[in-house]
């Protein structure tokens, strides 16, 4: 069939029923070559985050959360467990978070200069007005709280250091989901279909192995109580219903770095690591190896969902079909 024959068939099928099935017409030598995305170039622009992106997001998960614990702690009067868990929630988010940012800013510059503006409509700004905000709550609760509990000052000024601390461990906890979890809106907010399909699952996956990280790790150090042993069973539970979610939950050709790529198998190691084994190793009283395990694979996730947005912002057809979907 000749090139003009085509055509006219072509334009048949579309007046008759307004779809045309099938392949194009190949025009050889013409001036838009066949390859996919946009004359040969994807259509979005992958991700070109490293290594250090991943881990803000674990360390950030593992603080943020780690200060909801620490205030609960303190309500129950476990002063002991209070002041741990805060000195995990300040290394973590107000240490070890904020300089794998500038690590993958580049210049400690770049991060000041994010703080110049404040957009609520921008999960980025936001999530860097979060970072700065839970630093200055944790690190000075933390100080406060190592004063009274060593009676380091006296009388009125212990009382006032003490109220200090509170207020403080109050404003760390308040910002600490906002921390575990704002990382998860922010790559929900892109065009990578991967990502942006899944942007109600994101932030819940990212709290809840934030959660669950943060008192697998004060277990590890030797607090083996109910209420920690309570949070593991939840947030692997969670993560487990999350597994079924997502395996259930997909979109074709749109999402196939999940379901189809090695990327996706990272996601899925993951999510069994924290969910359904950490659950079973805990039912049958494997604590520590359940907080090791549920540990491995929330960052085993994190590399994941990297991962992911990179296959997935290299595949045009998945961005086309995310598009009508």
């Amino acid at each position: 069939m000749t090139s003009e024959q085509r055509l006219e068939q072509l334009r048949e099928k579309a007046w008759q029923g307004g779809v045309v099935p099938g392949r194009g017409v190949d025009v050889v030598g013409g001036p838009i070559p066949r390859k996919p995305g946009y004359y040969g170039q994807p259509v979005v622009k992958p991700p070109v985050w490293t290594w250090e992106v991943p881990l803000y997001f674990f360390f950030g998960g593992i603080g943020g959360m780690s200060a909801v614990i620490a205030l609960g702690a303190l309500l129950f009067h476990d002063v002991d467990l209070a002041r741990t868990a805060m000195w995990i929630g300040a290394i973590g988010g107000a240490v070890i978070a904020p300089i794998l940012l500038v690590l993958d800013l580049g210049r400690p510059q770049r991060f000041l200069n994010m703080l110049r503006v404040f957009k609520p409509q921008s999960p980025m700004s936001m999530g860097s007005w979060i970072l700065t905000a839970f630093g200055m709550s944790a690190v000075p609760g933390l100080i406060a709280l190592e004063l009274h509990t060593h009676q380091v000052l006296p009388g009125t000024l212990d009382q006032l250091v003490r109220v200090a601390a509170g207020v403080l461990l109050f404003g760390a906890a308040v910002l600490g989901p906002l921390l575990a979890t704002y990382t998860g809106v922010l790559i929900g907010a892109t065009a990578l279909p991967a990502w942006f399909l899944h942007r109600a699952f994101l932030p819940i996956h990212f709290g809840t192995a934030g959660l669950g990280s943060a008192a697998a790790v004060l277990e590890l150090l030797g607090y083996r109580i109910p209420a920690l042993n309570f949070l593991g069973f939840y947030a692997a539970g969670v993560e487990s219903a999350l597994l079924i979610w997502l395996s259930m939950d997909k979109h074709g050709a749109a999402d196939r770095a999940i379901h189809e790529h090695g990327s996706g198998w990272l996601i899925r190691v993951g999510e069994i690591l924290n969910g359904p084994l950490a659950l079973i190793l805990r039912f049958f009283g494997l604590v520590p190896f359940a907080a090791i395990s549920f540990l491995i694979g929330a960052l085993v996730s994190r590399f994941g969902w990297i991962a992911v947005g990179k296959v997935s912002g290299r595949d045009p057809e998945a961005v086309f079909v995310s598009q009508t979907s």
